[in-house]
């Protein structure tokens, strides 16, 4: 599926999406120049065209119509600071997270959404650099091995890692976690098929060897009714050498799962790369927060607006 490139129809409709899912203002005591959903949209616009917060306040001072699309009345526009409190009032996880069960139901009722879930990890950048700096960093580093070492380790720990889990249909992202580290998937599965789960009717969930355990297969097919396809053991050195796996499921995912899995069900988990390559070409694979709980809040919140970038389209 196609995502929409045009920021301000996505302001439209990230207004629309925040109208019903957002009161009018944080609190009876704060100033009544804007509203929460239309700042929401002015936080929308800022994600989508990778702006800063004192760039996207030059935008909508130059283009007017956009704020008056979304009820801005007068000359007045929000500045860099306003936008700054309102991100920190609206990117909360129970307020993105009603934002998510809206675009679900949208899109559960324009009938576009399948029953099969696909479950996939990616990590970010912490700032961007270029692929020529990233080589001579590779470069330079091979007579010092034990720093590079160090300093791989201390990358690891801090790193900014995206989970999520999207339909394979339409690409909508039905839920996510955000995370610091390169530890293990696993934890994070039942997290987010619960919450794909509520919000869709899930008949089917795909995962690769990241997320392999014998507990979630028992989550997924004895709690909740769904059908879990997950790959076992890639890179264990028991099933690598043949032995196997340990648990009921697992030992049925080893034969089930075994060669080319094209025109098969599990061949549809390829479709969350695709939706990991939407997500970094149209909102970009670095984050511009520095701190792990500010970085949280930005994955989820891409995740938001990719999905308002394909509601555009269905609605």
């Amino acid at each position: 599926m196609l995502t929409c490139k045009s920021p301000r129809k996505v302001m439209r409709v990230a207004h629309a999406i925040g109208s019903r899912c957002l009161r009018k203002y944080s609190s009876k005591f704060s100033r009544h120049d804007y509203t929460l959903p239309q700042l929401f949209a002015c936080l929308v616009v800022r994600e989508q065209m990778r702006l800063s917060y004192r760039g996207t306040e030059a935008l909508l001072r130059d283009g007017r119509a956009w704020c008056r699309a979304i009820g801005m009345r007068g000359r007045k526009t929000p500045d860099h600071a306003t936008l700054h409190r309102g991100a920190a009032a609206i990117l909360s996880g129970r307020r993105i997270g009603r934002v998510l069960d809206l675009l679900a139901e949208w899109f559960a009722l324009d009938k576009a959404l399948g029953g099969t879930l696909a479950i996939d990890s990616t990590c970010y950048d912490t700032h961007h650099r270029s692929r020529h700096y990233e080589r001579r960093c590779r470069h330079y580093a091979q007579p010092q091995r034990r720093s590079a070492d160090a300093k791989r380790s201390r990358t690891a720990r801090t790193t900014p890692k995206l989970s999520f889990g999207a339909d394979t249909r339409s690409h909508v992202i039905l839920s996510v976690r955000a995370r610091s580290g390169m530890g293990s998937d696993a934890p994070s599965f039942e997290g987010l098929l619960l919450d794909a789960w509520r919000r869709s009717a899930v008949k089917t969930v795909l995962a690769d060897a990241g997320f392999d355990s014998e507990a979630n297969h028992r989550i997924a097919r004895l709690e909740l009714g769904v059908r879990s396809l997950i790959r076992t053991g890639v890179g264990r050195r028991p099933v690598r050498e043949g032995k196997r796996a340990a648990g009921r499921y697992r030992r049925r995912m080893q034969w089930e799962l075994a060669g080319s899995q094209k025109g098969r069900p599990f061949g549809q988990r390829s479709q969350a790369e695709t939706v990991v390559s939407m997500l970094k070409r149209n909102l970009g694979d670095a984050l511009r927060a520095r701190s792990p709980r500010m970085r949280r809040r930005e994955h989820t919140f891409k995740a938001v607006v990719h999905d308002l970038m394909l509601a555009r389209h269905k609605l």
